[in-house]
């Protein structure tokens, strides 16, 4: 009888054990502080990651990229430069070779880049890079070494090459061209997303879309390639812009979720950008 008591205790004890360690982990798993937010693009069989903020960067340049009816070799090559000169950060300092560099492609003033508040502003600086990549002839084909020393007129040319790959997937997925492609994961926000700052900076980006808001959500209706880009746009913005979730073409990014692209629940033909509801 006594071994029986403690073979039944001693099963509790392991039930209790087993709950608890359960407990912990599905707590763990459900916090917040824990989440190590990132964005990763993911084409072909390459994968690379930046931070939410490098991605937010990515994305504007690319979108630039797209306005200006570029090819995403464009986009590429800028993502691969703006990396190696900023890390793809819009720093307000130089280094020993340029003093006066500054903005994600450290640009010159005194090379005649224009002015410091004008290579500050992340999308003059990018349209100031395409201006100087389009007067390039043939770049498209040219090695991301070659094209974006023609531009910039580096002290260290070939460092260029090491982001090619990063800049190649980040591009491909930001200008549309590799569906879900793209995806962010993030803690969920503290406040409340305002569906006007999201048509604000979508239109910096890609210029004025048609849409409409409604509620919490920006719709637009936008398809293909165009479609895919906005859409990656939006979670690479989820962050600063308290976006929550993303529907395009049929598939759905929820930022709840953490789980990548997924199948909708309701497939639609318009871009649909929602923002988090106002906190209780």
């Amino acid at each position: 009888m006594r071994r029986l008591r403690r073979a039944i205790v001693a099963v509790l004890a392991l039930a209790l054990v087993a709950g608890a360690i359960y407990a912990i982990v599905a707590v763990l798993q459900r916090s917040e502080t824990l989440v190590s937010e990132r964005c990763v693009a993911v084409v072909g069989s390459g994968s690379y990651e930046l931070a939410t903020d490098q991605t937010a960067n990515a994305s504007l340049i690319t979108a630039i990229s797209v306005r200006r009816g570029l090819p995403p070799r464009a986009a590429s090559i800028a993502l691969a430069t703006a990396m190696q000169e900023s890390r793809l950060r819009n720093i307000n300092y130089g280094d020993e070779a340029g003093p006066d560099s500054r903005g994600l492609f450290q640009q010159r003033p005194s090379q005649g880049w224009g002015t410091e508040a004008q290579v500050m502003d992340p999308v003059y600086a990018a349209n100031a890079f395409y201006d100087g990549l389009v007067k390039i002839p043939g770049y498209e084909s040219m090695e991301v070494t070659q094209a974006a020393q023609a531009v910039q007129r580096s002290a260290f040319p070939r460092a260029y090459a090491q982001h090619e790959s990063m800049g190649r997937a980040f591009a491909s997925a930001l200008t549309g061209h590799s569906e879900s492609a793209l995806s962010c994961e993030l803690r969920m926000p503290d406040a409340a997303g305002d569906p006007a700052a999201v048509v604000n900076e979508l239109t910096t980006a890609f210029g004025a879309q048609a849409g409409s808001v409604e509620g919490r959500s920006v719709h637009l209706d936008v398809t293909g390639t165009q479609a895919w880009a906005i859409g990656h746009w939006a979670v690479a913005n989820a962050k600063e812009l308290s976006i929550t979730q993303v529907d395009v073409a049929g598939h759905t990014w929820n930022r709840e979720r953490r789980n990548g692209w997924t199948d909708a629940a309701a497939p639609s033909d318009t871009v649909t950008i929602t923002v988090s509801a106002p906190t209780t």
